[in-house]
């Protein structure tokens, strides 16, 4: 197995914290580390490292507090001046990647394809395509390319949710493509139950988890609270904001971190380890997630895997992860979202009560059944060409 991990070691360079979609690719390293290569790939360019280099890159990508500047700069020497470093025999073997990175490039791994390798990739989404007012002006058009690059290169397609791959499918006929062999692997958390412990707020808060960026409709929730502090005073529930700040989000820290009004009531972390954010969502009221798209939705599942009710949009990825245990809104519903809030702020409300028991009867998905729908395919696709 060849696991791209250029994705994950450039966001470390720059220091990032993890999105959603290096959270998914840190568990196939986790996954995969024991048996598998990594992969460094620029364009056509690539180098499979040795299995000691590998090694070490996955255990620098499993530990968070680890520096990875030293270990690049010697892969990138390497990578320079012994070709043949370039040259290992990959016949056959899968190359994973599972982070769209490389992708808008048609000669992506060129030289691990000349080679032998039949790369697998993972979809998240098509919201560039679907959903382009919420992205960069340039987005679009390299999803696009990414899609097409991935269906026509891929030896089989990932997707995270039925959803998804209904809109790849959508997509791929419009553009007259035909899609490679596909699987449907739901995503899970990694999150630590967190115990009963120390709450990090003593009055009654909600938690919004997500990059800061128009697509999540932070501005919505934002714009909730100062009707709730206005109207309640002190005895407001508090929110916590957790994401980094991601695109054309200026509106939203300008309230966030300007506004007078909501200070005190509204806190924002940008840096959370899973251990805090454990705590965090274990003694919420609820998530609030009010989205416009998503393809999957890692938050959602994380929180009603800590046993926390969920105010979310409703979204087909939404309801293919939880089914009818979260109360579902349209996202431009203020009333609708208010009344949610009013009613989930109350820890014993007939509403919030009737979530909990709808949730003591939800199994979540782990990684444990993501992989072995993975490896199956995986399988699959080996023992066709054998």
């Amino acid at each position: 197995m060849l696991i791209d991990i250029t994705r994950l070691l450039y966001r470390r360079l720059r220091g990032r914290l993890p999105t959603g979609i290096d959270r998914v690719a840190i568990e196939y390293v986790r996954h995969y580390a024991a048996t598998g290569r990594a992969v460094l790939t620029i364009g056509p360019f690539d180098a499979v490292l040795s299995p000691v280099d590998s090694a070490h890159a996955f255990a620098l990508l499993l530990d968070e507090r680890r520096k990875v500047t030293g270990f690049f700069a010697r892969m990138a020497l390497k990578g320079y001046f012994l070709w043949w470093w370039m040259s290992r025999n990959v016949a056959d073997n899968i190359l994973l990647n599972v982070g769209h990175f490389g992708l808008e490039n048609s000669r992506y791994a060129m030289l691990a394809r000349r080679r032998g390798a039949r790369p697998v990739f993972m979809l998240h989404d098509l919201i560039p395509i679907t959903h382009p007012q919420f992205c960069l002006p340039r987005a679009t058009a390299d999803h696009l390319a990414r899609l097409s690059n991935a269906v026509k290169l891929g030896a089989g397609i990932i997707a995270n949710s039925r959803h998804t791959l209904d809109a790849l499918s959508v997509q791929c006929e419009a553009m007259g493509l035909a899609l490679p062999p596909t699987a449907v692997a739901p995503l899970a958390s990694r999150l630590p139950v967190a115990d009963a412990g120390e709450r990090p707020l003593t009055s009654p808060y909600f938690v919004m988890l997500g990059t800061i960026e128009p697509r999540k409709n932070h501005l919505l929730i934002l714009r909730l609270w100062q009707r709730l502090i206005e109207r309640d005073g002190d005895a407001a529930p508090r929110l916590v904001v957790i994401g980094q700040q991601g695109w054309q989000c200026q509106e939203a820290l300008a309230l966030l971190r300007d506004c007078s009004q909501l200070r005190g009531f509204v806190f924002e972390k940008g840096a959370c380890n899973d251990a805090e954010l454990a705590t965090f969502l274990h003694h919420a009221q609820a998530l609030v997630f009010p989205s416009f798209a998503e393809g999957y939705g890692l938050p959602l599942a994380e929180a009603l895997a800590q046993g926390i009710p969920v105010i979310a949009s409703d979204l087909p990825s939404f309801r293919e992860i939880a089914d009818q245990v979260p109360e579902y809104l349209d996202p431009h519903d203020e009333a609708g979202w208010l009344r949610l809030i009013d009613a989930y702020a109350k820890s014993e409300s007939a509403e919030r009560t009737q979530q909990l028991k709808r949730i003591a009867g939800f199994m979540p998905s782990t990684w444990a059944a993501h992989f072995a729908i993975v490896d199956a395919f995986l399988d699959r696709l080996s023992s066709e060409v054998a």
